[in-house]
């Protein structure tokens, strides 16, 4: 046997070995991993981490989630290219970003060849279309009848933010504005570069972007370069982090770090505080450790990679920072272990009363945890500033009775007339949640 051959062979023992499910399994139910306190029992550390990927087969004809109690869903808009992320206009028009992760460099071992595999499977293989599609509900039906790309040939868009006349859109490697009118639906115009942001390797590729109250500074979330710095801290820098940006000069600042992976980010209506949800670290245990979301102070730091959940410092970080570990914030609120919470909104609207208040939290499914967690929305309730009870689920049946994925919830918005709408990127719809009538 060549040594080629048992490089390739190799290879796919690996990648057979990881999607058939190896590792260790949960001991705790997902919800011991949620709420203001949850369990966090000793990390579980195997040779090769748990992978249980539930694999990407897309909706059915005429399927689709299950709504909780009282509530309704139907299509928005169908037919979509990866719909990742949601931003709706003043018009009432919603943007969506139709994206994927850009192509990454070669190498990685034997490790990144599996989870290059693990994702196609999980149906995150496909190339990104780079556009910002424009969907319009003219007629108020609840379903677009106008579907367009307002932007096209962007580098794996993902946030956006309209301020003014302008709209921001987070690529994977720069925040770009571009002149916007009330209305268009198509932009041709070129785009000004506003910032550069933290490309390369990209293990997290993903910039969310949200704009503040008065528009005079954009927040984008960065994610780690790695899972635990095991490509060195000179690969972070700005990453793990949400970064302020000033708009009119382009100048960068961390305005929080010590956050793996914040992708969502949204604005409190009740405290004017901003909140974010974070995916945390992986391969210690299908129980370990929780995604969570969180208010973000300006200056604070919320442990990655040094420690998880406050003061529980991760021994696999070397050389160790007790310093960094002990000023590291307790996150507000647990969203599970590996649910990969990636959309948040809170509910302003009127038109969904059992939402009122509550932080709506898209979970894109977990990889790492068995059995699965996440694939789902759910709604944390909040008193003013703070969550005041357990998760209740919003939408459900992403899976399907043999472990399928129909779907995979991303970001969430709401519309002009207070529907929620949740982007799917697996069934490659978005999804428009209403009361049962």
């Amino acid at each position: 046997m060549t040594r080629l051959t048992l490089r390739a062979t190799t290879l796919a023992m690996v990648c057979a070995t990881l999607l058939a499910g190896c590792g260790e399994s949960a001991s705790l139910d997902v919800r011991d991993g949620m709420g203001a306190a949850p369990r966090l029992p000793a990390p579980n550390k195997t040779l090769i981490p748990t992978v249980d990927i539930a694999p990407a087969v897309g909706w059915a004809e005429g399927a689709m989630p299950t709504p909780a109690t009282g509530l309704a869903v139907n299509a928005f808009a169908s037919g979509l290219d990866h719909p990742r992320w949601l931003h709706v206009l003043p018009n009432g028009d919603v943007l969506v970003a139709e994206t994927n992760g850009p192509p990454k460099p070669d190498g990685g071992g034997l490790k990144g060849v599996a989870m290059k595999a693990v994702m196609k499977r999980a149906g995150a293989g496909v190339p990104s279309a780079n556009r910002i599609t424009l969907l319009r509900d003219g007629n108020g039906d609840g379903i677009a009848e106008l579907k367009t790309p307002l932007l096209e040939n962007l580098f794996s868009p993902f946030g956006m933010a309209l301020v003014g006349d302008t709209l921001y859109v987070a690529n994977a490697d720069a925040l770009m504005a571009f002149a916007y009118t009330e209305g268009a639906t198509r932009i041709d115009g070129a785009g000004r570069k506003v910032a550069d942001l933290p490309a390369g390797r990209n293990h997290h590729w993903t910039k969310s972007l949200i704009a503040s109250r008065d528009g005079t500074k954009l927040y984008v979330g960065v994610g780690s370069n790695s899972n635990v710095a095991e490509n060195g801290m000179d690969e972070e820098t700005n990453r793990a982090a949400i970064l302020e940006i000033d708009p009119s000069t382009g100048a960068t600042r961390v305005f929080a770090g010590g956050l793996r992976n914040p992708v969502g980010m949204a604005w409190n209506p009740a405290s004017g505080a901003l909140w974010t949800s974070v995916n945390e670290r992986d391969e210690i245990g299908s129980d370990l450790v929780p995604d969570y979301m969180t208010s973000v102070r300006d200056g604070g730091f919320y442990g990655w990679p040094y420690s998880y959940y406050g003061q529980t410092v991760d021994a696999r970080v070397s050389p160790p920072r007790p310093d960094l570990v002990a000023k590291a914030i307790k996150p507000d609120y647990a969203l599970g272990p590996h649910t990969a919470s990636l959309g948040l909104a809170f509910y302003d609207g009127a038109l969904i009363p059992q939402l009122a208040g509550a932080a709506i939290v898209g979970q894109h499914g977990s990889w790492n945890r068995k059995p699965p967690s996440g694939y789902k929305v759910i709604a944390v309730p909040f008193a003013g500033a703070q969550p005041s009870g357990p998760a209740r689920d919003v939408l459900t049946g992403f899976l399907d009775r043999a472990g399928n994925a129909q779907g995979r919830p991303v970001g969430v918005a709401v519309d002009r007339q207070g529907a929620l709408l949740v982007a799917d990127d697996v069934g490659n719809v978005i999804w428009r949640v209403t009361p049962a009538l």
